[in-house]
């Protein structure tokens, strides 16, 4: 069973930086994809942010150039570092995480129902 725990949110200014932190557990990391997401209220939950096996990301365009994700797997955590932050930033993020991925694979899963395993969530909530 795969456990994903979020932390790292709170409360930043417009324009601070925050880093989130997603700490995996019953799988090593090495071994699965893994992904960010946020959903603000009163709307749908959103891709932000995806690691490959391999190290190769992709964005949400309205993220590009201000977040960058990351993963380290010998501590078996990823990083969200958040810079830029705007107001419309706010909103709870969700770690998540899918296995039966290749090594070489170059796809990019950008759909939350192709992750099996989800986090909690953090709360993120940026002042003008």
């Amino acid at each position: 069973q795969v456990r994903l725990v979020e932390s790292g949110g709170g409360l930043v200014q417009a324009g601070g930086s925050q880093r989130l932190s997603c700490a995996t557990s019953g799988r090593s990391l090495n071994m699965l994809v893994v992904g960010w997401f946020r959903q603000a209220p009163g709307l749908e939950r959103e891709f932000v942010a995806t690691i490959n096996r391999n190290g190769g990301s992709t964005y949400q365009d309205s993220v590009k150039g201000r977040f960058t994700i990351s993963r380290d797997n010998a501590k078996n955590q990823v990083y969200l570092q958040m810079n830029g932050l705007k107001p419309e930033d706010t909103a709870v993020y969700f770690c998540a995480a899918r296995t039966g991925t290749i090594l070489s694979s170059t796809y990019y899963y950008k759909g939350s129902d192709e992750y099996q395993h989800w986090g909690q969530g953090t709360q993120v909530t940026v002042s003008a």
